[in-house]
C-alpha cells in the first residue's frame, strides 16, 4: 500500500514515525488543499514529508503527521457569522490532543508546517487552546503548551485594511481554484471583499503570542497568472513581515509550488529542512520546562480556589465545613493565627474537595 492511499482526506494521518519519537511535526494545508497533494511534487511525485525529510531528521526521532480538513472556499469566506475556521481549529486541537493521549505522548513538543491559509487554521487552534483553563477541558490546552515552532509558507499575516484583505483572498482563490469557477461565482467575489473580519481577528489575537514560539516566515518570489496578469499571490510584506525574533526567507517558487519540492536540490527545501532540524533539536528541553511551568501554574490556580473556599474562617466553621478531614488540632492546644490576628486554617492538598490531579513521574509533572 503506497503512502497516498494511507493518508485520510480528513483528520490526522501518521506518515512517518521514528522509534521512541521525541517530537511531533504536523503539516496543515490551505485553501482547496489536500493532506497529500499539497505537499507532493506534480513533476516527480515526491511527497517530501516522507520521501525527503526523515533522512534530514534521522537523529531527532520525529513523528510526522499530515492533517486534512474540508478546505473549500466557504471555510475562509463565510465571515464571523459562520466561523468555519474556528470549527476546523477546534477539530485540529481536539484531534491532535486525542491522538497524542492515545499514543501516551500528550506533552511531546509540536512543530507545525502550514501552507497559505492553513496557517490561519493553526493560529486559530493555538488561540483556542490557550484560552482553555477550565479543569474539564484543560487537556486541550496541551496543544498550546507543547507547541515549540511554526513554519508558515505563504501565509498572509498582514491585512488590517478590509479592501486589501478582499484583494488578497481573491488572489489566493484565483491561484488554487479553476478559472471557470471564479468567473461563474460573482457572489464569491463579493464575499471575499466583505466577509473577512474573522481572518483579521485571528492575526490580531495571535500577534501577542508570537514571542512564545520559534517562527519562520517563507514567502514566494515567483508570480502566478491572476486575471490575465502575473503577480505574487501573497507578497513579501504580508507573508514575511518584519517582526523581531522571527526568521524570514524567500522561496524561488510561486504560491502553489512553494510547498512542493521535487528533490533535495529544489529551491527552498534546504532552508525549510534545516529550520525543522534546528527546531526538532531544541524543542524537547524547552517544552519540558514549559510543562513544569504549566504544572506549577495549575497548582497555584487550584490552591487559590481552595483558599477562596476554605480561607479566612473560624476554626469551628472550618471544622463544620471540613468535617473529620480537617484533622486534629495541634497537640499544644494552640490555634493557627494569621499575621493580622484573624483566625485561619491551613489547607492541605488532601483537604481540597477537588484535589490536584497530577502526579510526579521521574521528576516530571504529569496530569491525569
Amino acid at each position: 500500500m503506497n503512502i497516498a492511499s494511507r493518508i485520510r482526506q480528513y483528520g490526522l494521518s501518521i506518515v512517518h514515525e521514528a522509534p521512541d519519537a521525541l517530537v511531533d511535526i504536523v503539516f496543515v494545508h490551505g485553501l482547496n488543499g489536500h493532506p497529500h497533494r499539497t505537499w507532493t511534487s506534480s513533476r516527480t511525485g515526491t511527497f517530501w514529508p516522507v520521501d525527503l525529510l526523515p533522512d534530514v531528521l534521522s537523529t531527532c526521532r520525529v513523528r510526522i503527521l499530515s492533517y486534512g480538513y474540508n478546505a473549500n472556499v466557504t471555510s475562509f469566506t463565510d465571515g464571523a457569522s459562520k466561523d468555519r475556521i474556528l470549527n476546523h481549529s477546534e477539530t485540529l486541537a481536539a484531534g491532535l490532543a486525542a491522538n497524542r493521549t492515545i499514543n501516551t505522548c500528550p506533552e511531546r513538543p509540536i512543530i507545525f508546517v502550514c501552507h497559505s491559509l492553513g496557517g490561519l487554521v493553526v493560529k486559530r487552534a493555538l488561540i483556542y487552546s490557550r484560552s482553555l483553563t477550565n479543569e474539564k477541558v484543560e487537556h486541550l490546552r496541551s496543544i498550546y503548551v507543547s507547541t515549540f515552532g511554526i513554519l508558515f509558507l505563504g501565509t498572509p499575516h498582514n491585512g488590517s485594511e478590509m479592501a486589501k484583505w478582499g484583494s488578497l483572498l481573491q488572489n489566493i482563490c484565483s491561484a488554487v481554484l479553476p478559472k471557470k469557477f471564479m468567473d461563474s461565482s460573482p457572489q464569491l467575489i463579493k464575499a471575499l471583499k466583505t466577509n473577512n473580519e474573522t481572518l483579521q481577528n485571528i492575526n490580531s489575537l495571535f500577534s501577542d503570542m508570537v514571542p512564545r514560539f520559534h517562527i519562520c516566515f517563507f514567502h514566494e518570489t515567483l508570480p502566478m497568472d491572476v486575471k490575465g496578469t502575473r503577480e505574487l499571490i501573497v507578497d513579501e510584506s504580508s507573508a514575511a513581515p518584519q517582526i523581531d525574533g522571527v526568521e524570514r526567507m524567500g522561496i524561488e517558487a510561486d504560491h502553489s509550488h512553494m510547498c512542493k519540492f521535487d528533490d533535495e536540490t529544489a529551491p527552498g527545501y534546504e532552508a525549510v529542512a534545516v529550520a525543522l532540524l534546528r527546531f526538532a533539536r531544541e524543542a524537547p528541553a524547552t517544552i519540558h520546562e514549559r510543562w513544569n511551568e504549566e504544572g506549577r501554574t495549575r497548582m497555584i490556580i487550584k490552591t487559590q480556589k481552595a483558599r477562596e473556599i476554605f480561607g479566612e474562617v473560624s476554626p469551628s466553621s472550618a471544622s463544620d465545613r471540613l468535617g473529620d478531614r480537617s484533622g486534629p488540632r495541634p497537640s499544644d492546644g494552640t490555634t493557627p493565627q494569621s499575621s493580622g490576628g484573624a483566625r485561619s486554617i491551613t489547607v492541605k492538598q488532601h483537604e481540597i474537595e477537588e484535589p490536584l490531579d497530577f502526579v510526579f513521574d521521574h521528576g516530571r509533572t504529569r496530569f491525569s
